[in-house]
């Protein structure tokens, strides 16, 4: 259905392309037409549903670009899901990906799936059977025997291994592949955050497996030798990117330098609970970590924004939170909605269809009450969504 959109800002690009008293025509579930309110009501269809908000602001839909939706955010995320079959896991992620899109997110990268059950999710939402944000799944992560979240069943050993994972994730139809370069902090009895689980070699493998299906490939690093692997196996994109060692931290500069060249992605996954995270940690330690992501900012690296959610504290319903640790950093609020929308689609190879509103791009709208590029609190307070043309109030 044909739909007109309305408001007394409409952000349209990056930068803080605003048009004052703007509309936006939706057909199909894609955007026909943006400009000034009168101009597009006079070529839009009479007796079009419409949807006006005169003092609110009508921008492109978020974009949360590390989420885990089997996990369900709880005090013991994995065992809750080792303990859960697949119907309720199913009912979860339903239910999670509610949580995002009324928070105003439209589009998700998963970043690691149970048996396909996010791969069907994202099917179902594809197919307008169930509401939900664009999924962009990642399949069953590789990781090493007993390594960090070996309980999704992408444990291998050696690149014949990881070359068949590989296969078997792009045979079930997956966006992207995922893979453990190190170890994590939920995996109980894994190895050490710090610690590598690929050789280079292996991740150029996965890499290059990867690239022949025309997938690209989201590492997850928290240790320096691990981050420097997967830049040289040239990875797409680094989650965390937290550069610890046994004892402390190493940031890389020339590493650092390369990763701008290469211009691949890192995402912070800072959950919304990062300022309880940085108590937990210990400020100082925390702060240390927090100075290596304002670095690689200050460096040219191109940042994402996600939440982790999923693992323990890091809810699917306040996304805002997680964009505050960005003007912890420094940024702006103008500078954070462009890292949420256009920066991010962009990163996740979706510039061309969303996180701008105009002509031709996917209708991925979201409305606050206030101003959003002047006050990052105004995304809290969510009037209406869109996601591929379909409402969600």
């Amino acid at each position: 259905m044909d739909t007109l959109m309305s408001a007394g800002r409409v952000v349209t690009g990056p930068h803080g392309q605003v048009l004052a008293d703007g509309a936006v025509l939706v057909r199909n579930g894609v955007i026909a037409d943006t400009g000034p309110r009168r101009e597009v009501e006079s070529r839009a269809p009479a007796g079009i549903a419409r949807h006006d908000y005169p003092d609110g602001t009508l921008l492109p839909g978020l974009v949360d670009a590390h989420v885990h939706l089997v996990l369900d955010a709880g005090p013991d995320p994995v065992a809750a899901l080792r303990e859960a079959d697949d119907a309720t896991v199913a009912e979860g992620i339903a239910e999670r990906a509610l949580g995002l899109l009324s928070a105003g997110v439209t589009t998700v990268r998963d970043l690691g799936d149970r048996n396909g059950l996010v791969t069907q999710f994202r099917d179902a939402v594809r197919a307008g059977r169930l509401p939900g944000p664009r999924v962009l799944a990642a399949g069953t992560p590789l990781t090493g025997p007993g390594g960090h979240c070996w309980f999704l069943g992408g444990e291998v050993s050696g690149e014949d291994a990881a070359r068949a994972l590989v296969r078997r994730n792009v045979e079930r139809g997956t966006d992207l592949v995922k893979v453990m370069a190190t170890g994590g902090g939920i995996t109980t009895g894994g190895p050490p955050i710090w610690a590598p689980q690929f050789t280079a070699e292996e991740l150029r493998t996965v890499v290059q497996e990867a690239a022949s299906a025309g997938l690209p490939v989201a590492a997850h690093a928290h240790g320096t030798a691990g981050i420097v692997a997967a830049v040289e196996a040239g990875v797409s994109t680094i989650e965390h990117c937290t550069w610890i060692e046994q004892d402390g931290f190493r940031l890389l500069d020339d590493v650092d330098d390369e990763i701008a060249a290469r211009g691949i992605g890192v995402c912070p996954a800072a959950s919304p609970d990062w300022r309880g995270f940085a108590e937990r940690f210990g400020h100082e330690r925390a702060e240390e970590m927090f100075g290596g992501i304002r670095r690689m900012r200050e460096r040219g690296v191109r940042l994402l924004t996600g939440t982790d959610a999923g693992v323990s504290r890091a809810v699917f319903d306040d996304f805002v939170s997680s964009l505050e640790f960005f003007a912890h950093l420094g940024c702006t609020p103008l500078e954070i909605v462009d890292l949420a929308t256009c920066e991010a689609a962009e990163a996740l190879g979706l510039g061309d269809v969303t996180g701008r509103l105009l002509p031709g791009f996917r209708a991925d709208l979201l409305v606050v009450e206030g101003d959003p590029l002047s006050d990052l609190q105004a995304l809290r307070r969510v009037r209406l969504v869109m996601a591929d043309g379909r409402v969600h109030a």
